[in-house]
């Protein structure tokens, strides 16, 4: 089966199976804006993009143009509308090093079409900027307490990481992962799979494993490479509807994260450090 087959089989099932939340899973669940103000949805979304130098202007266009696509989709919109509440709340932000986080688009909703449209304006509307580092443990960390300030109090909170590069700045992306893992927060995948690892460049071989591996966790966490450009859509509009379905692609894409990694997770800091000579970084 091609890709392009794949990846619509796997919204076919989605949207077929009713994208229903699962009522009993929610006692299991934690929430964490729990002001009276705070107006209920199916799932609180933060969308965490890499910016870094290693993601070329192309890659960057394509990255943003995939949600774009994806958030005024059709597919996108059935699964909405079969959520428990039909809304869902967005947050859209840009990291790169450890420090260097921005916020393109603050928490917005959406529960239509005219909604998401106005979302998808917001983000294509921001200028783009590359950004020095890798620091996947300081976008994880970075969008943990947007969670508590949200003004929403959904079923589910998850955060969307994509990204063409391993962790090689801030604190190790295992404990930080679990952390957020602790707050009941699930992670999600996109890596991005283009480059050709090279001699000289911080690129790895298995980059979805080490998300697989190191990055993901939570319930029904999955990963989602993107190898070829002309996946780029696709791909992201597939996570996004299997995100707000609170399902599991059927079959998995992967499996959730495991307990002995089949990568080293301080991979790109040690890649790092043999290239630059980097102080400061404890394997341990």
């Amino acid at each position: 089966m091609g890709r392009h087959a794949f990846y619509s089989a796997i919204a076919s099932i989605v949207t077929a199976a009713g994208l229903a939340l699962v009522a009993s899973a929610a006692p299991n669940l934690r929430i964490a804006d729990k002001s009276p103000s705070a107006v209920p949805v199916d799932v609180e979304l933060a969308i965490a993009v890499d910016v870094s130098f290693s993601m070329d202007p192309e890659e960057q266009a394509l990255q943003r143009e995939g949600y774009i696509q994806a958030l005024t989709s059709r597919e996108f919109m059935r699964a909405l509308r079969k959520g428990a509440n039909g809304k869902i709340a967005i947050t859209y932000f840009e990291w790169a090093g450890e420090f260097d986080q921005k916020i393109v688009m603050p928490w917005r909703m959406i529960e239509g079409p005219e909604s998401a449209d106005s979302v998808a304006a917001e983000i294509a509307a921001a200028p783009y900027r590359p950004a020095s580092r890798t620091s996947i443990s300081g976008g994880l960390a970075f969008a943990k307490p947007l969670f508590d300030r949200s003004g929403y109090r959904g079923l589910r909170r998850v955060i969307d990481v994509s990204g063409d590069g391993a962790n090689n700045s801030g604190p190790l992306v295992v404990p930080t992962r679990d952390d957020v893992l602790a707050a009941g927060i699930t992670i999600n995948g996109l890596p991005i799979m283009l480059k050709r690892p090279l001699r000289g460049t911080m690129d790895i071989e298995n980059l979805d494993v080490y998300y697989e591996d190191c990055v993901i966790g939570g319930p029904g966490a999955f990963v989602v490479p993107i190898h070829e450009r002309k996946q780029f859509i696709e791909a992201t509009r597939t996570k996004l509807v299997l995100e707000i379905s609170g399902r599991e692609p059927s079959p998995r894409i992967v499996p959730a994260s495991a307990d002995k990694p089949r990568i080293s997770c301080t991979i790109g800091e040690k890649m790092w450090q043999d290239r630059w000579g980097g102080r400061g970084f404890d394997f341990q």
